[in-house]
């Protein structure tokens, strides 16, 4: 195989194992990547603005809008607006979300973040710089993404049907 083929093989093997985490996270708690990801944070740290969540998870405010609006649709998240500043409204977990959070896989990337905090400074470095380098042969660089592993739309409409 030559070295072309490996790159190739390689980013398939993160591809699919990607892809397969996505389908059992849907599958078991019948929530996006993203979605579990904003549920999550809206769990561990509390009272957070759209624009405060969207800064957390490395997404724009209208991705996240439309992650809230989907979770919303299907009362897993209440949006509740602020007694000191009515301006702000602050997405909370309903009882129904924090079930789910509950009985949710681990993320993906779980695995993953514990071992590469397990390598050298250096190695970390050189992962970072291939990846990102990988990213902008791809022309895919710019793209709006979570630090989360998953496929596809950001926040998938058919999950709603589940």
């Amino acid at each position: 195989m030559d070295k072309i083929e490996e790159v190739l093989v390689a980013l398939r093997r993160v591809i699919r194992a990607t892809d397969l985490h996505s389908k059992k996270l849907i599958k078991t708690a019948s929530v996006t990547g993203p979605q579990l990801l904003l549920m999550q944070i809206l769990h561990n740290k509390g009272d957070m603005t759209i624009s405060e969540l969207a800064r957390d998870m490395s997404l724009s405010q209208a991705t996240v809008t439309t992650v809230l609006d989907r979770l919303e649709k299907r009362e897993l998240i209440t949006r509740v607006r602020s007694q000191q500043d009515k301006r702000k409204v602050y997405p909370q977990l309903t009882h129904k979300g924090s079930k789910i959070l509950e009985s949710a896989p681990t993320a993906l990337q779980d695995d993953f973040v514990r071992r590469f905090k397990n390598l050298d400074n250096w190695e970390q470095s050189m992962i970072i710089a291939s990846l990102q380098r990988v990213a902008e042969m791809m022309n895919a660089d710019q793209l709006d993404a979570s630090p989360f592993l998953d496929i596809g739309a950001l926040d998938r409409g058919e999950i709603e049907k589940v």
